[in-house]
């Protein structure tokens, strides 16, 4: 058996997440099913991260079994041929037998971006939140720095996350602004469920000044989620690589 590696670039507005689900069209659910088409072989793909629907990535990692003895360069040309518009592989690799997407990874990096501007724009709408309201960028710049670090982030998950720690390390958290669309990067060793969003969303709050100023340093001392903002919508989230 082959261990391959792909990495993958989708827009994901319209699936309902990474996860494959029965009866719901997920990137796991068309990639599987291209590799099915292609190969004869059903086989199951692990993806570094499970994105949310909605969610976007520019450089998903997945990893998967297989028997063919395709050469990368036709399962690329190939699979790319049975996926969707909104789906591409960008490159194939066969790798070594113990290399994990999910469990061989070092950390993560998303993008978030946020159009702001009082007018809403057709060619950001399915990647940016828009956001009428005046930020205060050196607020949400200051925030940013206090989140940076090793730290406790159980105030920043859904409700219904799963993982046993809620420590992670985030290694740099930068706001950008071009014109009207500001952009969030995070890198971190790894990320909790939904803990970009609920960032985000804390950090615009802060910038819109709808939160008062220690709400980072009150969220992080007593992991109280009702401290901070809300969670930013889906749409403007990318996972932009996977660290190994």
């Amino acid at each position: 058996m082959r261990n391959l590696r792909l990495v993958v670039e989708y827009d994901g507005t319209d699936f309902h997440g990474w996860q494959q689900q029965p009866g719901l069209r997920t990137v796991q659910g068309c990639l599987e099913e291209a590799v099915r088409t292609m190969t004869g072989e059903a086989v199951s793909i692990r993806g570094a991260g499970r994105t949310d629907a909605g969610v976007h990535a520019d450089g998903q990692v997945a990893t998967f079994t297989l028997e063919a003895r395709i050469p990368e360069a036709g399962l690329l040309r190939g699979l790319n041929s049975f996926l969707p518009h909104d789906i591409a592989i960008l490159d194939v690799r066969e790798v070594p037998a113990e290399f994990d997407a999910r469990f061989s990874a070092r950390g993560k990096v998303y993008r978030y971006r946020v159009w702001n501007h009082l007018v809403r724009s057709p060619l950001h709408a399915r990647g940016s939140w828009h956001v009428r309201s005046v930020l205060n960028l050196a607020t949400m710049r200051e925030a940013a720095q206090a989140l940076c670090g090793e730290h406790d982030f159980r105030a920043f998950r859904a409700s219904d996350c799963e993982r046993r720690t809620t420590v992670r390390v985030v290694r740099r958290l930068e706001v950008e602004r071009q014109g009207a669309l500001l952009t969030v990067e995070i890198e971190a060793t790894a990320f909790l469920k939904n803990m970009v969003r609920i960032l985000v969303g804390t950090l615009v709050d802060l910038g819109r000044g709808q939160l008062p100023g220690d709400a980072v340093a009150r969220m992080l001392a007593t992991g109280d989620r009702e401290a901070g903002g809300i969670t930013a919508p889906p749409q403007g989230l990318t996972l932009l690589r996977v660290i190994y």
